[in-house]
């Protein structure tokens, strides 16, 4: 992560104190993922148990991770995992090599540190973020 990173998750964490937030909403679109891992339900299931522990959230349930969808264009795993602060999802789009990963708790934790950690284990070529307090 660079400095401006975590400069930035500094802020984030800072402003969801002061606005008092009920919750924070992190949204990440990963391009250009490695197919493989997008397509191993044990890697996915594997990268939420160390996303939780990372971002110091505790897991509700097991991780369920669904394949589905007959058009080729939404084709692919969708996955959700209870946390207790609320819900982890994401839906990963085969044809385009894409995953659209959410991020929702009503505890507060570093959303860039989140993009990093998706971007380096599922080797996305870039992504976007965008961040939403809930309040």
């Amino acid at each position: 992560m660079t400095q401006e990173q975590e400069q930035s998750d500094s802020y984030y964490l800072s402003e969801y104190q002061k606005r008092q937030a009920w919750g924070l909403a992190t949204s990440i679109d990963l391009k250009d993922c490695n197919l493989d891992k997008m397509k191993d339900a044990d890697y996915i299931k594997q990268f939420v148990r160390d996303l939780c522990e990372l971002i110091q959230m505790k897991r509700f349930g097991e991780t369920v991770v669904v394949n589905f969808g007959e058009e080729e264009k939404v084709a692919g795993f969708s996955m959700t995992q209870l946390i207790e602060t609320s819900l982890i999802s994401a839906h990963f789009a085969n044809a385009s090599r894409a995953i659209y990963l959410d991020v929702f708790s009503c505890k507060a934790y570093p959303p860039h540190q989140v993009a990093e950690f998706a971007k380096e284990r599922f080797e996305a070529s870039s992504y976007t973020m965008h961040v939403n307090f809930r309040l």
